[in-house]
């Protein structure tokens, strides 16, 4: 693959333009310390008791969308970084951008959803700032945020503990979120159309915790989906993952607006959802245990962990072929968070 001379929308897709620039532009400055296993959230060393910390920013456009807005967004999204990091969240910052002429409705919506989601989550914003740019120099507003989680103890997540046998699972339907920004982005008519999944995964994180020991891996399906995930699961690994096409959880109204539009909803975001390879004499109990829970309800377990071929994705199709799931190239769906 050439390398473009200059960043392109696609270094932002969560593909494999976006690993390519962090592994060539960033790692190599700063990847000595906790950086330098590419997690959602690091380990803070040298504190007492532990701390967990992690950032983000967000310029999904358009900022209000079926399910949400940027707001609850921002919030869901540091939260479940932090929780699949193995952390109960506690703080988080409010950054914001502002262009100049945005509707004060607009940004008191946005805010009101703030305040909501983090009650929710059980997180406080501790700390923030605010800047207003010229008209022109910014897409109405955007977010930044950062937090700040305590250890939940038992997790010892880590790609490399993965073995063969491993089950892997799934908390609910994947790719709503990016299908419906997408919708609402081409304004794209549809009755009973997609609705965003953002949402909160830390009480399944939570509900888990009794079988920690079994959880190898857990990861929020984001940028790049479900396959940018799993690929960086197996990638130059001595195992591979093997999918199972009629367990995929699919909500209808994604997987038909996917289908009108020849997308892949395997690499399609999701913004309330996570992905878990855990022991597989532990996978049906923590199934049950995120069932009982309303962000759970749709859990189920997607696939395997396999011996071969090594660092491949896998699928077992409905007419009994096997394709393989490749991590996406760059941008499918530009400026869904």
């Amino acid at each position: 693959m050439t390398t473009p001379d200059r960043i392109l929308l696609a270094h932002g897709g969560g593909g494999r333009l976006t690993a390519a620039l962090i592994a060539d532009e960033i790692v190599p400055r700063f990847g000595a310390g906790p950086l330098a296993s590419l997690p959602d959230a690091a380990r803070l060393p040298g504190m007492a008791g532990g701390l967990v910390f992690t950032t983000d920013s967000y310029v999904v456009q358009p900022a209000v969308f079926p399910g949400g807005d940027i707001g609850a967004l921002a919030v869901h999204g540091t939260v479940n970084d932090l929780a699949v990091s193995g952390a109960e969240p506690r703080w988080i910052s409010l950054a914001m951008i502002l262009e100049e002429g945005l509707p004060l409705a607009t940004l008191r919506r946005v805010l009101d959803s703030i305040r909501a989601a983090a009650d929710a989550c059980g997180v406080a914003v501790a700390t923030g700032d605010t800047k207003v740019v010229p008209h022109g120099q910014c897409d109405g507003l955007y977010i930044n945020t950062a937090g700040l989680g305590e250890p939940i103890p038992g997790y010892r997540l880590s790609a490399d503990a993965i073995r063969p046998g491993d089950a892997v699972l799934a908390s609910g339907t994947l790719g709503d979120h990016g299908m419906a920004v997408l919708c609402a982005r081409e304004r794209l008519q549809v009755a009973s159309g997609p609705v965003s999944d953002t949402g909160t995964i830390h009480r399944l994180v939570r509900a888990a915790t009794p079988w920690a020991a079994s959880v190898r891996f857990m990861r929020d399906p984001t940028r790049g989906g479900a396959a940018a995930v799993l690929n960086e699961i197996a990638g130059g690994r001595p195992f591979g993952i093997a999918l199972r096409e009629d367990a995929l959880p699919f909500a209808p109204a994604a997987r038909s607006v996917a289908e009108t539009l020849g997308i892949d909803l395997l690499h399609v975001p999701s913004e309330g959802r996570m992905l878990a390879v855990v022991a597989p004499d532990a996978a049906d109990a923590i199934l049950a245990a995120w069932r009982a829970l309303p962000e759970g309800a749709g859990s189920t377990r997607i696939g395997a962990v396999t011996a071969g071929p090594a660092g491949a994705v896998v699928m077992e199709t409905l007419i009994g072929g096997r394709r393989l799931v490749d991590m996406p190239l760059g941008e499918l769906l530009p400026r869904i968070c």
